[in-house]
């Protein structure tokens, strides 16, 4: 009989995720990484630094996913699941080639892989794919074996991910006054992306068009203003805005920005805010920045109480949301009637990712999906042995 917490044909777990600096010496040659290709001159990389000399140079995503990798382990080992869990970044040391490098010499040929970006985009899914196929390129060019590579599925609307944001939001409201609390507006920030990349992220539909970005988040906006309801009895004022524009003034992005929506709660006489990151799985740069200490000053300017809530980050609910990930795709891979996780009136997110999902600007091969250069189809029979 096939055991539901086997995670066979898959036989490493790859943790794959942005990178940051971790000194003031890196800070440049690590935008460098993720400007690549654009031609931007150092003196402009100094200036867009300026967020991470503020911290010392140290970005806090590379530590917060030291601290998910041992959450992963720890949850693994806890429940049985003989699964080894690597980390690799796109950006920054341990840089994704050189890990999938030591896994193929460790031996593994059959790789899950857990992005950090829980929504369907170009940046967050499509970009990641694409990095991928760049570094089995690299294997199969150095004549290393190269693995296959399984994204997991987009988990926004798995509980594991929406139960922590909603404590979050409970707890950021509870710090607020109490004459305040009651009418405290819910701002959901994400990263902000250009309109054309919202408007085509995830499968296209019937009309050539996705819009998953935008749609998953108002999703996961609902649930977690609803287990607020059911908690407090009171259904707080929301709005889905956005955080971190990086683009050029004249490609619209999408809008209102978390410090003009600020300033026109403020406006408005609202009493407080709760900013709620609910595109971000930890609080990295974006967070401590462009919310902590941008946003926040901002409030204060306008004299508007403000709380930030929580990320995921490493919290153990969290680990065994991708422990159920893993053990559910690994479960559909050798044939299983499983039932996947998910909350919301949107479903489980896609396996594969089709043709045309999030698309790029300029085309370019990517690994875990349907028209990847390294997908081969893997027949097991059903208790999932080759």
């Amino acid at each position: 009989m096939s055991d539901l917490r086997d995670p066979a044909p898959y036989d490493a777990l790859l943790l794959l995720s942005f990178g940051g600096p971790e000194g003031p010496d890196d800070v440049v040659p690590f935008l460098a990484n993720v400007t690549r290709g654009r031609g931007i001159p150092e003196e402009r990389l100094k200036e867009v630094g300026k967020h991470y000399f503020l911290f010392g140079g140290v970005s806090p995503i590379n530590a917060q996913n030291r601290a998910l990798l041992d959450a992963l382990r720890e949850d693994f080992a806890d429940h049985g699941l003989d699964l080894p869990v690597y980390w690799g970044n796109r950006n920054w040391a341990p840089y994704l080639t050189d890990v999938l490098r030591e896994m193929t010499a460790d031996g593994h040929r059959r790789i899950a892989v857990l992005a950090t970006s829980a929504y369907a985009s170009y940046s967050g899914c499509r970009q990641y794919r694409e990095n991928l196929a760049e570094s089995l390129a690299a294997l199969e060019a150095e004549g290393l074996p190269v693995p296959r590579v399984d994204k997991l599925r987009h988990y926004f609307n798995h509980p594991g991910f929406v139960t922590p944001m909603a404590d979050g939001v409970l707890a950021s409201l509870a710090d607020l006054p109490e004459d305040v609390r009651a009418g405290a507006h819910i701002a959901f920030t994400t990263h902000s992306v250009p309109t054309s990349a919202a408007d085509a992220s995830g499968p296209a539909d019937a009309h050539g068009e996705g819009g998953a970005y935008v749609a998953e988040h108002l999703d996961v906006a609902r649930l977690i203003i609803e287990a607020v309801r059911e908690e407090t009895g009171v259904e707080h004022p929301w709005q889905l805005v956005y955080q971190s524009r990086s683009g050029a003034p004249h490609i619209p992005w999408l809008e209102p920005d978390i410090c003009d929506h600020l300033e026109t709660l403020g406006a408005e006489g609202v009493p407080a805010v709760v900013m709620a990151p609910i595109g971000f799985v930890s609080d990295h740069m974006e967070v401590l920045y462009d919310l902590d200490t941008e946003a926040t000053a901002k409030a204060a300017e306008i004299g508007l109480p403000v709380r930030r809530s929580a990320t995921v980050g490493d919290d153990p609910r969290f680990a065994a949301a991708v422990r159920d990930l893993v053990l559910e795709r690994a479960g559909r891979e050798r044939g299983l009637p499983v039932r996947p996780c998910a909350l919301g009136s949107l479903g489980p997110s896609h396996d594969l990712c089709p043709v045309g999902c999030c698309p790029a600007r300029t085309p370019k091969p990517a690994a875990a999906g349907a028209d990847s250069p390294y997908v081969q189809p893997v027949r097991t029979d059903p208790l999932g042995a080759p």
